[in-house]
């Protein structure tokens, strides 16, 4: 089978991956490949838009499918190994398509895993088709990746439904989702203890979009404000003070999903790089072959190679059940997002002044990685989550290492 340049046919030869795994990565690339016309289409036009109509293309093409529990029995069909592929292939092809997706399988998530019955009914079949747009809203100004110290206040009315007041920051998709997953304080405990999630749907009165941004890799992304918006009480998520817990156990499956995003990134700077190298020619030698050409090709070969070998184990572990998989995730999180940016930095360095033209591959791409470093958690926040489980492997050591 031979794959589209978006993977390493190598590392998907890995047991790490099965033949379903290795046509699903055949049929995107082969999809996204096919799709260069739509790509620069979509770059003309305004994010909010963009984005509108790359989650119908998603949808009616069938990439969302696994985001409908009549479609998908028992929740996520595709596995995270499988997200993670679509994500890569996506981020190789156009940032704003895997922009697109991994936001509606975010906000579609915490549906699947702890929705009722009637919520799934009433939202997943259409985000899977595309037709209904989704948003994951968590983030404000003074919390951050900080979870724990939402403000977002969720106070009961006398009609056992809640009323929000308050903002949320830096929400992707805000502007043109259907439905908000939001976390908000309803006081059943201190800190995280006291978070519950809620679904708010676009239209509820007293949400609006109180502030569209404008970011380095253009999309949709706004603050929202809530005045008295009332919910009812079905409109919660799971149970009262169990937000923190949905919050946490989608950002520790979808972290590893940012470094595949970063990974496709990474390879789209690298293959450009090399492409460049082989064609121009610095007196009478090609830059290939200079000697730091190579040094540089070579370094960003073994960043691509430990990433993808990271994302892969990251998936691997969290579709076989390790209770362990959330570690592997943020390594692979933290690993291929601060090594992707200095692929692309490097790609940029090799072209030169033609690395920096607007709109060009590699300056579409210096944008667009720049973003993955903080979402989902950053850099830093990653280092204290993963310096956090070093006792625990401290304590599985025998005394005698020890």
């Amino acid at each position: 089978m031979e794959l589209t340049s978006a993977f390493d046919q190598e590392v998907l030869a890995l047991p790490f991956y099965d033949d379903g795994h290795r046509r699903l990565a055949n049929a995107i690339g082969t999809w996204c490949d096919g799709r260069a016309p739509l790509w620069k289409e979509v770059r003309r036009q305004d994010p909010e838009k963009a984005g509108r109509r790359l989650v119908r293309e998603l949808g009616e093409d069938g990439w969302l499918s696994f985001l409908d529990p009549r479609t998908a029995p028992g929740g996520l069909p595709g596995d995270f190994r499988s997200i993670c592929l679509m994500r890569e292939a996506l981020a190789y092809a156009e940032d704003l398509a895997d922009f697109s997706f991994s936001i509606q399988a975010l906000a579609a998530t915490p549906i699947i895993r702890y929705g009722s019955e009637e919520q799934k009914e009433n939202y997943l079949s259409r985000m899977a088709e595309g037709s209904l747009i989704g948003a994951f809203a968590v983030s404000e100004r003074e919390a951050g990746s900080d979870i724990a110290s939402v403000g977002l206040q969720a106070e009961r009315d006398e009609d056992g439904g809640y009323v929000l007041n308050g903002q949320k920051a830096w929400i992707a998709n805000a502007g043109i989702a259907d439905v908000y997953v939001v976390i908000a304080r309803t006081g059943e405990g201190p800190g995280p203890l006291g978070l519950t999630a809620f679904l708010v749907p676009a239209g509820s009165r007293g949400l609006q979009v109180h502030e569209r941004l404008d970011a380095v890799a253009p999309r949709a992304f706004a603050h929202l404000s809530f005045e008295n918006c009332r919910v009812p009480r079905e409109a919660v998520l799971g149970k009262p003070g169990r937000g923190f817990v949905i919050a946490m156990d989608l950002l520790e499956r979808f972290r590893m999903t940012v470094g595949a995003a970063a990974l496709g990134f990474a390879r789209r700077a690298a293959d450009t790089a090399l492409a460049h190298a082989r064609t121009r020619r610095i007196g009478n030698e090609k830059l290939v072959d200079l000697q730091l050409t190579k040094a540089s090709l070579a370094e960003m070969d073994v960043r691509l190679n430990a990433a993808a070998l990271l994302v892969a184990r990251a998936g691997w572990e969290a579709d076989h059940g390790s209770r362990r998989f959330a570690r592997h995730s943020s390594i692979a999180k933290l690993y291929a997002t601060e090594e992707a940016q200095h692929v692309v930095d490097s790609a940029v360095q090799l072209l030169g002044a033609a690395g920096v033209v607007a709109d060009s591959v590699t300056e579409r791409l210096y944008r667009q990685i720049r973003s993955l470093r903080i979402y989902e958690g950053t850099s830093e926040v990653m280092r204290l989550t993963i310096a956090g489980t070093l006792d625990a492997r401290r304590a599985a050591l025998p005394a005698r290492y020890l």
